[in-house]
């Protein structure tokens, strides 16, 4: 079975959704789209970025990028990028974070939800 492939359509989503998240992180500061809405969105848009390049079943892809996200918001948690002593690597401490908020949790859990809600419309 063939795993790596490349989806235009799904390449195109990813695209827009990667301008949005840009526009987003350079032009919005606020206490609800930036923090709560671009973690929903991020969420969205790596699954889109992982169909782009893999074909596997839906629902294990939205399931992996939920938990990974978790992963790291639980990283954040335990201060890994000071735990590995990055914290002065600023890239490291934008890639994996270095504050955790439980409200994270819920905006990828609702990103999920987003994306399974999306599959089960195309699906019918």
């Amino acid at each position: 079975m063939k795993i790596f492939t490349f989806n235009f359509r799904y390449f195109v989503m990813n695209i827009g959704l990667f301008a949005v998240l840009a526009l987003i992180a350079l032009y919005v500061h606020d206490q609800f789209i930036r923090p709560f809405m671009g973690d929903v969105l991020v969420v969205i848009w790596i699954y889109l970025f992982f169909k782009t390049f893999l074909k596997v079943k839906d629902y294990k892809l939205a399931t992996f990028v939920l938990g990974f996200a978790w992963s790291v918001e639980i990283a954040q948690y335990f201060n890994l990028v000071k735990v590995l002593g990055l914290e002065d690597i600023r890239a490291a401490r934008i890639i994996i974070g270095s504050t955790f908020d439980r409200l994270d949790l819920l905006a990828y859990f609702i990103g999920w939800v987003f994306i399974i809600y999306c599959l089960k419309g195309l699906k019918n």
